[in-house]
């Protein structure tokens, strides 16, 4: 493989660790706000009203953030019947052919964001709440994430193609 792919793969791939590692912590930060609002609620009944939305959002990003270090590390969710009975080659040209129906998944889903991140700026999009939160940094946040699985999908396309020609990636 050429050398500006292995450059692109092993970016891609460190973007997605830090990403995921970063929202791996994320389950602190919800685990604070939801002892911050268990002990406000129940101790000092004073209940903060925001602290359960934020932990949705906050939620919401986990999961967002969790799709591109899913794929690097293949550990998606697949069907193994025939799969695991293939060899290294045989799963990657299986991969190859289907990593086309994610990728186009993902450019629906990446248009339909961009779509709906626009609408939430252009009208100042908010939650019906008592908080009112905005909604614009989630969706980006959506938006961003959709990026950076297309681009691991891609880096997915390269190291398949390696694979089948014997090459390491």
């Amino acid at each position: 493989m050429p050398h500006l792919i292995r450059a692109y793969v092993r970016i891609v791939d460190k973007v997605s660790d830090y990403v995921g590692y970063l929202a791996a912590s994320l389950i602190f930060f919800m685990g604070a706000t939801l002892l911050l609002d268990a002990v406000t609620r129940n101790v000092l009944n004073v209940p903060v009203h925001w602290a359960i939305e934020l932990t949705q959002f906050t939620l919401a990003a986990y999961y967002f953030m969790g799709g591109p270090i899913t794929l690097k590390n293949n550990e998606h969710v697949r069907m193994d019947l025939w799969y695991a009975n293939l060899s290294d080659r045989g799963k990657a040209k299986l991969d190859l052919a289907t990593v086309w129906c994610m990728i186009f998944y993902l450019g629906v889903m990446l248009v339909g964001s961009l779509s709906s991140l626009q609408y939430a700026i252009d009208t100042n999009e908010k939650r019906f709440s008592m908080w009112n939160p905005s909604v614009i940094p989630i969706k980006a946040l959506l938006t961003l994430c959709l990026v950076l699985m297309l681009l691991q999908a891609f880096a997915l396309v390269f190291k398949h193609i390696a694979t089948i020609r014997g090459e390491q990636l």
